[in-house]
């Protein structure tokens, strides 16, 4: 896994070695950024990255220019390679990573309003759709912020049900989903 480009490009992050995260691929992840370049100027915008594991979509984000980073990863062992992974980005002055389950962080009021969330939860992962509305319930999203829900294809059905939307993109096995303020 590697930074795709900015400050940081070519950089190699580590993956923790766990069933309980399953790494995004590159193809994926240069979809995703791909798709937001189009959208938004990353210079100097607040990134939330949920469900952290290795930290690479809020590294990327880093690297092409965001002034703030939160991570969210509840997995003490996973958090301590992601820690890692800022030092070896020199991202620490910009980043906070918060061990605690995005349910109990999203419940309460927000540190700041986030310019882009991602969320790569576990495929199989049902909380994200409670996640998902304490965000929109407690303001974490800035007034044009937009949130990428990374899902498994098979989740399809019960995805589009809960977020009330179809799918952005379709990736090999993975939908992406693209929330914001004004569905």
């Amino acid at each position: 896994m590697r930074i795709i480009t900015g400050k940081c490009k070519g950089r190699i992050l580590k993956v923790p070695d766990s069933k309980l995260i399953r790494p995004m691929t590159a193809r994926i992840k240069e979809s995703i950024f791909n798709y937001l370049n189009n959208l938004i100027d990353f210079e100097g915008i607040t990134c939330c990255d949920v469900y952290s594991g290795s930290g690479s979509l809020g590294l990327e984000i880093y690297s092409r220019g965001a002034k703030e980073i939160h991570f969210i990863e509840k997995n003490f062992k996973i958090g301590q390679i992601l820690k890692k992974n800022i030092l070896s980005c020199k991202a620490e002055e910009c980043s906070q990573v918060f061990n605690i389950e995005a349910k109990k962080f999203f419940s309460s009021k927000p540190p700041i309003q986030y310019d882009i969330i991602f969320a790569d939860p576990p495929f199989f992962n049902y909380d994200i759709y409670e996640v998902v509305k304490l965000i929109f319930q407690n303001k974490f999203l800035a007034e044009n912020g937009i949130i990428l829900v990374q899902r498994s294809h098979q989740t399809e059905a019960k995805d589009i049900e809960e977020f009330k939307i179809k799918p952005e993109r379709r990736i090999g096995d993975s939908n992406i989903f693209v929330l914001n303020n004004f569905i």
